[in-house]
This record gives C-alpha cells, structure tokens and sequence, in this order.
C-alpha cells in the first residue's frame, strides 16, 4: 500500500457552475446542418452552456470554486495548493490556476495547470491525494473548467453539437468531514493521442496574420474514441473495485464522464450496473470535459440523488488517451 492510500484524504467541498447563456439543439439548428432528433438520438444532448464575451475559463472556475469553499465551510485565504485542470485555458501564459487565485484573492499558494482533457477531474483527486499525503496541514483547491465552445468548428456537425463549457471545484485536506476518498487510478496511451486533438499550441507555428486552420479547433474520430471509451472506462473502474476488495454492488451510484449517452450505457452494461444506479446529466450540458464529472456530483447532491452514506464510482476518460476510476465514500 503506497503512504498516500495510508493518509486519510477528505473532498470536502463541492462546487459548480454552468453560464447563463443556453445553446439547445434547436438554437444549433440555426445555423449547423443538424436536427434535434439526429443529435438526440447519436448523443442523448439536448442543449449546452455557453460562456459570454469577456467571460473565460477561469471565470467559470472562480465561481465553481467559490460555492465548494463555502460547502466546505473554509475562507480563500487557507488554500495553500490551487491546482486547475483544463485543455482550453484562458493563454498558454499565465497559467489559469493562478488567474483562478487572484480571482479569489488567494496569494503565495502553490498554483498550476495540467491537462488530462476529459480525465482532468479524477487526474486532479490523485494529485490532491498525493500533495495532502505529502503535506498533511495542506488545502487544496481543485478545480476543473472548460470554454470548449471558443474552440468548435460550427461547420463540424460531428463535434460542435457534442461540448459546452462549465467548471467544477472541489476543496480537499487529510483532515475534516467529507467525503473519503477511498482510492483512484489513472492510466493513459499516447500513441493513441491523434484521435482526438485541440490545436493551437507550438506544433502548428503561426506568423501574424496567417489564417487559423482547421487543427486549431476540436477534431475527433467518434469511432474509434467511442471503442476506446468503453473498453478503458469500464476495466479501470474494475481495477479499483478489486483492489480495495468490492464488487459493482458496493457502489451505490456510478458517476461516469458525461461524453455521450451511448458510451455511458455501454459502461453500465460492462460493469453490470443497473441503469437506476447511473447518474446522468448529459442532456442538460453535453459534454465539459474536465468539468463534467465535477457538474455531476454537484447536480446528483443537489437532486437528492447523493446523499450521505453512498459509495459512488466515478470513471472518466479523455484525449490522450487518458481515463481514470474513482472512489468516494459520501
């Protein structure tokens, strides 16, 4: 057993938070060759948030991260580790971790991005675990955000109709009531990593003035993603489950990555979940990447769906490939 399964970790507070601006499938209908049915039927989404003009990620963030510290009943100014996951940040530079800080008046704490697209939320709970193993006394603020709306193609009908923006926050310490972290696994393939690609970074070099090309936006092979998807999401959240000796039927709630409605279906199918025990949210925000599983958990607590007692079993997976599988006790 490593030391920091032996360290209690506690998610103490948690938060969310989807724009104002509503995108539903007939909105799309306006201007993507698309329907409501065609995209109901393939994805189960029915709309998606949109930040606003001037609004970014790190915005979406900051409000997240404001309603899990006053869950967690703690004041910015104890955060000592504040660390983002993210694949659209507001630059390259400064990090979105640190624009998150000075949103909430936090200064001197430990501050950082990384990106494990989809799979950021869970990435992030190992991290945590592993920093309060390491420095007991530390908080840390996760938070987990998206503007995936600045980087569709709307000519795209495959893509542009599947991804909307959000952001979710959790508060973390070795101490404290909330919900134990019982364990969590990530794993990755990046030869598999040109299935599913957001450009815009120092691969594609650009002069002032050169037109932005295709690569700079959102680019999937639904198919092969979807085989990928199941496959990983479904045997990682077997792993976790036998390592700390459980079975399916000590998990009272799935809580999968909201990608697609067919994917999470397969899951359940594969794990043998009933479908009553699957938390599902996608046709209200479609798929936020990183902030998907964090809107999750915030929506199952705020529906009564969540409560007090329950294992859930979060599984996750994303460009990278990267997936991950979770255990929370609430």
């Amino acid at each position: 057993m490593t030391a920091s399964r032996d360290i209690a970790c506690r998610v103490r507070g948690f938060g969310a938070y989807t724009p104002v601006d509503v995108l539903t499938n007939f909105d799309l209908e306006k201007f993507v060759e698309t329907t409501d049915e065609w995209i109901t039927t393939r994805t189960g989404i029915r709309q998606r948030h949109r930040l606003a003009e001037g609004q970014n990620a790190s915005d979406a963030a900051a409000e997240a991260a404001r309603l899990a510290l006053a869950d967690a009943g703690m004041e910015p100014g104890e955060i000592t580790h504040v660390i983002n996951a993210t694949c659209t940040p507001d630059y390259l530079c400064p990090n979105t971790a640190c624009l998150v800080e000075a949103k909430l008046g936090i200064v001197g704490a430990m501050a950082f991005d990384f990106n494990a697209a989809c799979s950021g939320y869970v990435y992030g709970l190992s991290m945590a675990r592993a920093i309060v193993a390491a420095q007991p006394e530390a908080r840390v603020l996760l938070t987990a955000t998206e503007a995936l709306t600045r980087r569709l193609n709307w000519a795209d009908r495959t893509t542009c109709v599947l991804f909307g923006d959000g952001a979710g926050a959790s508060v973390i310490t070795a101490d404290g009531q909330g919900a134990l972290l019982e364990d969590v696994l990530c794993a990755s393939d990046g030869n598999l990593g040109g299935l599913l690609t957001i450009g815009g970074g120092t691969h594609t070099p650009y002069a002032k003035g050169d037109p932005v090309g295709d690569d700079f936006f959102v680019q999937m092979n639904g198919r092969d993603v979807f085989k990928h998807a199941v496959r990983n999401m479904a045997a990682i959240s077997q792993d976790v489950l036998a390592r700390n000796g459980l079975t399916i039927d000590d998990v009272a709630l799935l809580i999968p990555h909201q990608a697609n409605l067919r994917i999470i279906e397969a899951v359940g199918d594969r794990l043998g979940i009933p479908a009553d025990r699957v938390f599902v949210n996608l046709h209200e925000v479609g798929n936020t990447s990183a902030a998907s599983v964090p809107l999750a958990i915030a929506d199952a607590r705020a529906k009564g769906v969540l409560r007090p007692g329950m294992r859930a079993l979060l599984a996750t997976f994303g460009g990278g490939f990267t997936w991950g599988a979770a255990l929370l006790h609430f």
